[in-house]
């Protein structure tokens, strides 16, 4: 029955590697570990101001957040593999004709995910960080058993998110309503634990606490909240999905009415239809986009308790902006240039109606940002806004003139990846240490709106010439 797992293993890896190349994909985890190796070089520097437990802390949610987002495929992944690759056809999709049960199947494919990530992800990640121990001071994750109690509880960390995320694909499939309101419900409890947050709260994570003090019962806690909620959803696995025919009244001409004549007023139209009509609908902004944020606020809330001297609502903002280029992902993934091809248009009209749509979206975390600002702090309301605006055009200029059409697949070639990090975390680093001085000092970012529309008209040029049109 290895076999299984082994074939899932292949599976994976060929299917990344068709998409974005086999050598540019196999750099993606050479670009993590030479970017952990980086960073952790510079942390002596930071020693006066973050503690290990901080820099802990940071590491257990941060693999806690890919782990959410390696499982959020199963939310989507059935009508990506539908839409967009339909002439693919994966081992955990064809079940029914293996002679072995569906749920040894989806263990499989677990597994298959935990292990997969774990070597590209989060191996590469500690070996960068051990490599730097040996060249500069690492207080106490120098030792050699410190290190593999991190790789130990940094996996736990990326099961624990993986698995949550997995049950919660389950409770989907069964009732969609149900899993929104349970997203809500999280909503909620997050807001109401920034709203209450002591400096301890946040090392409650077993992971965590087992690698802060190694402790059998932080370990025991730990397994059980990666097994229950996986073995949960295997019991309840579903993967059955009737079809019931659908019928939708035209609402594009009326659309089409309420944004006007101006000229990519029919792209938008079609690009909220499409976001309605797709699996989850709307209930992606809330999954993928607002309780994200929400962790985030609440992280950020804990440490501007420990760094008095950071701003939490600018910090907010930065990583608001950030994040908000997801976003753009979200338009592309299920829509093709090929699908266009016999229309009068080049491929930067359609990344143009694309921008268009973009912009339309971000009024949700604008809207997010003010209320925000205007509960904690009304006075940095406006450097706060301004930040947001100018580091998320900026990021999705970048990703546009890297990118394209193609985002998601373009992304995971590590060439490209490294590019794209090396043209942003500068600027984020240095919004950081500007944001210790006061929320005005944020205004610098004005000065990236000429350069983003400067790499906005070269991008259009670049996939002009060179967008596929047969993917």
């Amino acid at each position: 029955m290895f076999d299984i797992f082994k074939g899932m293993i292949k599976e994976e890896w060929r299917i990344h590697s068709s998409l974005f190349g086999h050598s540019g994909f196999a750099l993606f985890p050479v670009f993590i570990f030479l970017f952990t190796f980086f960073v952790s070089l510079v942390l002596p520097v930071f020693r006066d101001i973050v503690t290990d437990a901080q820099i802990a802390l940071g590491m257990h949610y941060l693999f806690l957040l890919v782990g959410g987002m390696a499982g959020a495929f199963g939310l989507m992944g059935r009508e990506l593999m539908n839409r967009r690759f339909g002439q693919a056809s994966l081992i955990a999709y064809s079940s029914r004709v293996l002679p072995v049960s569906e749920r040894f199947i989806f263990a499989n494919f677990l597994g298959k995910d935990i292990v997969y990530y774990f070597i590209f992800y989060i191996l590469p990640f500690v070996t960068g960080f051990a490599l730097a121990a040996e060249f500069v001071p690492a207080g106490n994750f120098g030792a050699p058993s410190t290190l593999m109690t991190l790789l130990l509880t940094l996996s736990l960390s990326f099961m624990i998110g993986i698995s949550a995320i997995f049950f919660l694909s389950t409770v989907y499939a069964h009732s969609g309503k149900i899993s929104l309101f349970c997203l809500f419900a999280a909503s909620v409890l997050l807001l109401h634990i920034s709203g209450n947050l002591n400096q301890g709260t946040l090392y409650d994570l077993p992971s965590l606490s087992f690698f802060l003090v190694q402790s059998e019962n932080q370990l025991l806690l730990s397994g059980v909240l990666i097994l229950v909620p996986s073995v949960l959803s295997l019991i309840f696995l579903k993967i059955d999905f009737p079809q019931a025919q659908k019928s939708f009244s035209n609402s594009f001409s009326k659309l089409c009415r309420y944004l006007g004549s101006y000229r990519y007023a029919a792209f938008v139209a079609k690009d909220s239809i499409d976001l309605k009509r797709s699996e989850g609908g709307l209930g992606k902004i809330i999954f993928s986009f607002v309780l994200p944020l929400l962790l985030v606020w609440t992280l950020l809330s804990a440490l501007g308790k420990v760094i008095p001297a950071l701003s939490t609502l600018t910090l907010f903002a930065l990583v608001l902006g950030v994040l908000s280029s997801s976003m753009y992902n979200w338009l592309t993934e299920y829509d093709i240039f090929a699908s266009y091809a016999f229309l009068p248009l080049k491929a930067s009209d359609m990344i143009k109606s694309k921008l268009n749509s973009y912009l339309i979206l971000n009024l949700v975390p604008l809207v997010i940002l003010t209320l925000l600002a205007l509960k904690k702090d009304p006075s940095s309301l406006v450097p706060s806004l301004l930040l947001f605006i100018t580091i998320s055009f900026y990021m999705v200029s970048v990703l546009i003139y890297l990118t394209g059409l193609s985002p998601s697949i373009n992304l995971y070639n590590g060439k490209t990846f490294a590019i794209y990090t090396l043209s942003v975390m500068p600027l984020l680093m240095l919004n950081i240490i500007l944001s210790m001085f006061g929320p005005y000092y944020a205004l610098v970012d004005l000065l990236l709106v000429p350069f983003a529309l400067y790499l906005l008209g070269k991008g259009f040029r670049k996939w002009d010439r060179n967008e596929c049109r047969c993917f």
